[in-house]
């Protein structure tokens, strides 16, 4: 009795279940993977990785993506206007949540504690160059990972063309040229299948390629921009230090040199001011 409640059970899901696995195997993508082969499943795998990598893109892009917003176009105008009265702790203080993900907030803030600190000039090129690389770092990445897929794509739709021909002639071959047309047309479609899912895939995400790279080099510029116009004001404590005041007396001590060094300088100096 307890054995053929089971076995009338189990007869029940398998009824239950039938209905859906059929469903899944005449389904366009089934089909679609099934004369495809191998290589039509790696192209599915890639265009899931690229649609995935596209969507962090863009939310690294919105959270991550150095800006020039409306609050950072009023300090750097109040920057030009007055050196002396922008605060850089004040401006790392007040900044909000979503002002501190902004790269180039912190940028900026740098920049115009170096210029009042008094730093040399090449030693904040040099910083900044390194700090602008590394705010740009994380979009290159997946960039990288769409451009290899949209170059792998064709290639393996290419590759799977290729092995559907050959397995289509190898059928044929093994008919002694017995077989019929439509029997080889259909494998030469199967086989031409492959090439256009690589092409579906390779398409969109080459354009997404181009579209990425064409917003990074917009937002390199807009940092080279706004960084450039901050290092171009000088405060007034650096911009109005004195210069050495050179006496009658000193330029003739210059003028005249003691001892063998100084007349080797001296030489040297006059060399080079005849050639500039």
């Amino acid at each position: 009795m307890t054995h053929h409640i089971q076995s009338t059970v189990v007869t029940a899901m398998m009824n239950f279940l039938a209905p859906s696995s059929s469903g899944v195997a005449d389904s366009p993508l089934h089909q679609l993977l099934a004369m495809g082969g191998p290589v039509m499943v790696v192209l599915l795998v890639m265009a899931i990785l690229g649609f995935i990598t596209f969507i962090y893109l863009m939310l690294l892009g919105a959270l991550y993506a150095p800006r020039l917003s409306g609050k950072l176009k009023k300090v750097i105008t109040l920057w030009q206007r007055d050196p002396s009265s922008v605060n850089p702790q004040t401006l790392r203080q007040q900044a909000g949540a979503w002002t501190k993900l902004n790269p180039l907030h912190h940028l900026v803030t740098n920049t115009i504690e170096a210029q009042q600190s008094g730093e040399s000039d090449q030693q904040t090129r040099e910083t900044l160059s390194r700090d602008a690389q590394q705010g740009l770092e994380p979009f290159e990445a997946p960039l990288k990972i769409i451009e290899v897929i949209a170059a792998l794509a064709p290639l393996l739709g290419l590759l799977g063309t290729v092995l559907g021909m050959m397995e289509a002639f190898s059928a044929m071959a093994a008919t002694e040229g017995r077989a019929n047309a439509s029997q080889l047309s259909g494998g030469i479609y199967e086989a031409l299948t492959t090439t256009a899912a690589g092409l579906v895939v390779a398409i969109p995400f080459a354009a997404l390629a181009a579209w990425i790279e064409f917003r990074l080099r917009r937002i390199h510029s807009v940092v080279n921009n706004t960084l450039v116009t901050v290092l171009s004001v000088k405060p007034d404590a650096i911009a109005q230090q004195p210069e050495p005041v050179s006496t009658p007396d000193a330029r003739r001590q210059q003028a005249e040199p003691g001892n063998a060094q100084d007349s080797e300088n001296y030489g040297t100096q006059r060399f080079a001011h005849a050639t500039g």
